[in-house]
C-alpha cells in the first residue's frame, strides 16, 4: 500500500474535541517542509531542466487531476501577473478539462490518453517540459501523459508523494515527497497537497530568478493590475532610485512596469 493511502496515526477523530484535532493536524502539517527539505536535490535538478527549455523559448506544463491539478493551474495562473511572463509561458492542465477545477469529473482521472490529447491542443513541442503532479504517484491520466511525452522526445518531471511509483518511472525529472500518513486517511488534500504547493512555489520561484524576472528581491516585471500592486511598484521605485512618493509615481504610470521605470531614469528619462 502507498503511503498516502496509509491509515492516519490517529483514531476517534469524531471524538475530539477541535483543539485536539487542530492540534494534530498542525503536528502533521510541521512535517511537510522537513519531507520537502530531503528531495531539494530532486527539486533543483527539475529548475534546472525548466529553466534550459524556457530559455529556448519552450514551455513548461503542468498535467494532474483534482487537488494536483487544481494547484498545477493555481501556480501557472499566478506567473504572469508576479512575474509580467506570457499567460502561455507556464500552462496548468486538469483532468476533465476546466469544469473540473470547481467540480469533481467523476472518473476522469482514470483516461489514460486523455492528457496526450489535451497537450496537443496547445501544439506541444520537444523544446518544452511536462511536469506530472500526482500526490499517488499513480494516476492514469498522469502516467499516460508522461508516457506519450517521452515517445515524443518532450522532457518530463514530476511530483509524487510516494516512492517508486508508476508516474516517477515514467519522468526524466522526479520528485518524490514522501509525506506519509494523511490526518484523515487517504485525504491527500492535505500534507501531500501542501508538500506539492511548496515544490510548485519553489520550482516557479527559482526559474523566474533565473530567467531574470526578479532584480535584487522585488518583483519588477509584475502587472500592476491593481491599486494594491500599483503602491507596491511605487515603493520599488523610492527605494531602489531614492525619490520621493509623488516622483515615483509619475515615474511608474509613465513607464508602465517597475524595470522599464528603473532603467529609463537611469538612462536620463524624464518625469514628464
Amino acid at each position: 500500500m502507498s503511503t498516502t493511502e496509509s491509515d492516519s496515526l490517529y483514531n476517534k477523530l469524531e471524538q475530539m474535541p477541535v483543539h485536539e484535532l487542530l492540534t494534530c493536524i498542525n503536528q502533521e502539517d510541521k512535517s511537510v517542509p522537513i519531507a520537502v527539505e530531503r528531495v531539494i536535490p530532486q527539486i533543483e535538478t527539475l529548475v534546472n531542466a525548466t529553466v534550459e527549455r524556457l530559455r529556448q523559448g519552450g514551455r513548461l506544463f503542468y498535467i494532474g487531476a483534482g487537488t494536483s491539478g487544481r494547484l498545477g493551474i493555481l501556480d501557472a495562473s499566478e506567473c504572469p501577473p508576479t512575474y509580467g511572463v506570457p499567460h502561455g509561458m507556464v500552462i496548468g492542465i486538469i483532468a476533465g478539462g476546466d469544469s473540473a477545477i470547481r467540480k469533481a469529473v467523476e472518473f476522469a482521472e482514470d483516461d489514460t490518453k486523455q492528457a496526450w490529447k489535451d497537450l496537443q491542443e496547445h501544439h506541444i513541442t520537444n523544446k518544452d517540459i511536462v511536469v506530472g503532479i500526482a500526490a499517488s504517484g499513480a494516476t492514469p491520466y498522469v502516467v499516460g501523459g508522461l508516457e506519450a511525452c517521452r515517445r515524443q522526445g518532450i522532457a518530463t518531471g514530476c511530483i509524487v508523494c510516494n516512492a517508486n511509483s508508476p508516474v516517477a518511472a515514467v519522468a526524466d525529472y522526479p520528485v518524490e515527497v514522501i509525506t506519509g500518513p494523511e490526518f484523515v486517511t487517504g485525504s491527500t488534500r492535505m500534507k501531500a497537497g501542501t508538500a506539492q504547493k511548496l515544490v510548485l512555489n519553489m520550482l516557479t520561484t527559482a526559474t523566474m530568478i533565473q530567467l531574470g524576472h526578479v532584480r535584487g528581491n522585488k518583483m519588477v516585471d509584475m502587472q500592476l493590475s491593481n491599486t494594491k500592486l500599483v503602491e507596491r511598484g511605487t515603493r520599488m521605485l523610492m527605494d531602489e532610485l531614492q525619490l520621493a512618493k509623488p516622483e515615483a509615481a509619475a515615474l511608474l504610470k509613465k513607464y508602465g512596469s517597475v524595470r522599464a521605470a528603473i532603467e529609463a531614469y537611469r538612462n536620463g528619462g524624464e518625469l514628464s
